[in-house]
């Protein structure tokens, strides 16, 4: 599989990553055998970058994927995980987690992106991994927390990283302002951009995008099927779009989007996994994958050829915006695996 590298870091990522949140058991259960026979199909697939955060399970996520990978060589694999969301004992439980995850609320989240709370964060994320470092580690979702994330976690995280600590740090967000800032006005190396950048919106040209290619930083694109809406070849209604509900005239827009892809030899979840590589600030695209049949589906659109000629057609059809980049073999994804 091929790798990106984090630009101005060491840091290597294969171009498909692994995103870990079903392994906290998100909307339903995620028995653990099928947690750990995703990541080790995942593996076996060449998939080396694993994502996962606090937030996921209450930590379930962090606990079953640092399980999977402790037997792993260390130097082969790239890690991350989040901070600004502190796991503290929950004085008034009800029984199950209200945040989307199937876990007991023996926990809850606590906002914090001091730097206590970063290093606090940090540690309990080694225990429940059980491993020795991390090697990117996000701010996550620090939208109504800027001044904070902004003046006090981010110079923690460059603190580590300049001591070699970490490899490269950045923040995790469903928008995309607030991470162009982080770009611009940080010491911030990545940014984790979900569901803007898609073939459905690319909002993120107007500025995290254009942010990354003038400061000479990276994206790592998530949300690329933007809930579900192009996860399948064809489109319908009652998927989700941005969590919730599609409205009639997006279902609409991803079909005509499907039939030019399917005039052009692919499918429409292939296109939504190459879509975001048209661009060169986007390093990697990482899906959230619940069991080895999910690893194998989408290791194999990712392998799928997609023509760079797909791209002239939407643009040309108004499908996709006219500024998104025209892609010299890119996007092209049949040599990925």
């Amino acid at each position: 599989m091929r790798h990106g590298k984090i630009r101005n870091t060491g840091v290597d990522l294969t171009e498909l990553g692994f995103g870990a949140s079903a392994l906290g058991n998100l909307y339903r259960t995620t028995p653990v055998e099928d947690a750990l026979a995703a990541v080790d199909a995942a593996w076996a697939a060449g998939i080396r970058y694993f994502d996962t955060a606090p937030h996921y399970g209450l930590g379930l996520s962090e606990i079953r994927l640092g399980a999977a990978l402790r037997s792993r060589p260390r130097s082969e694999y790239v890690i991350s995980s989040k901070v600004g969301r502190l796991l503290v004992p929950n004085e008034h439980p009800r029984g199950t987690d209200p945040e989307g995850f199937v876990v007991r609320d023996d926990l809850r989240r606590q906002w914090d992106f001091s730097r206590d709370g970063v290093m606090r964060s940090m540690e309990s994320t080694l225990e429940r991994t059980g491993l020795d470092r991390l090697d990117i580690v996000y701010l996550h979702d620090p939208d109504d927390h800027w001044r904070q994330a902004a003046e006090e976690a981010m110079p923690a995280l460059a603190a580590l990283r300049d001591q070699g600590v970490i490899g490269a740090i950045g923040a995790g967000m469903n928008q995309a302002a607030m991470p162009a800032r982080f770009l611009r006005e940080t010491a911030a190396d990545v940014v984790m951009l979900a569901g803007r950048y898609t073939l459905l919106d690319q909002s993120a040209l107007d500025d995290v995008l254009p942010a990354a290619e003038e400061h000479g930083k990276s994206v790592v694109a998530v949300g690329a099927f933007n809930s579900g809406l192009l996860s399948h070849d064809q489109p319908a209604e009652g998927m989700k779009y941005d969590y919730e509900a599609a409205p009639a005239p997006m279902v609409a827009r991803a079909s005509a989007i499907a039939q030019v892809c399917a005039a052009h030899g692919t499918t429409l979840p292939a296109a939504a996994i190459a879509f975001p590589r048209t661009h060169p600030s986007i390093i990697n695209v990482t899906l959230g994958m619940r069991s080895a049949a999910q690893v194998a589906r989408n290791t194999a659109l990712h392998g799928r050829p997609v023509p760079d000629g797909l791209w002239d057609d939407l643009r040309a059809q108004g499908l996709i915006r006219s500024d998104v980049p025209t892609a010299k073999g890119h996007g092209r994804s049949a040599r990925c695996l």
